[in-house]
């Protein structure tokens, strides 16, 4: 049976299966795209604001971002590296975390929509966008740099 395919029910069903490499690119391409979106959310409210103080947030969000990347995101990327990299067969293209997380980032999406239609004003809202978004970026280095040392190994 070809890679992707497994039997349910007595019937191929399609798994998109790829490598761990993919896994590794897949698993920083996103965090670094919603930490990008997340920032773009708090640009666009904080340019909006005009505020003499603008630059206050932006150092409390900074500050929040590296505690989130220190005490929070990187822990995540570590437990997906060690399931990833001891991986030889190929897997589901979505596995580069765990099914369960799907859940969290799901709940996650949730509060962010329900934070941006709430009455906190949104140069306070920016502080948390950009903890989370900046803590996303910098803890996605990790799988880039991870994906580089595989690639050496292999040549």
């Amino acid at each position: 049976m070809a890679h992707g395919q497994e039997m349910a029910g007595g019937q191929c069903k399609y798994t998109p299966a790829v490598g761990k490499r993919t896994l590794l690119f897949m698993g920083g391409f996103i965090w670094i795209g919603v930490g990008t979106m997340l920032l773009g959310f708090s640009y666009g409210w904080l340019h909006a604001f005009r505020g003499e103080h603008s630059l206050l947030f932006v150092f409390a969000g900074i500050v929040l971002a590296m505690a989130i990347h220190h005490f929070g995101f990187l822990k995540i990327v570590d437990r997906n590296l060690r399931r990833i990299l001891p991986a030889e067969e190929k897997k589901c293209i979505f596995s580069f975390m765990p099914w369960k997380s799907y859940f969290l980032v799901a709940v996650m999406v949730g509060v962010g929509i329900i934070l941006r239609h709430s009455s906190i004003p949104k140069p306070y809202l920016s502080i948390v966008y950009i903890g989370i978004g900046l803590g996303l970026i910098l803890s996605s280095v990790r799988y880039f740099r991870v994906l580089l040392q595989q690639q050496k190994e292999e040549r």
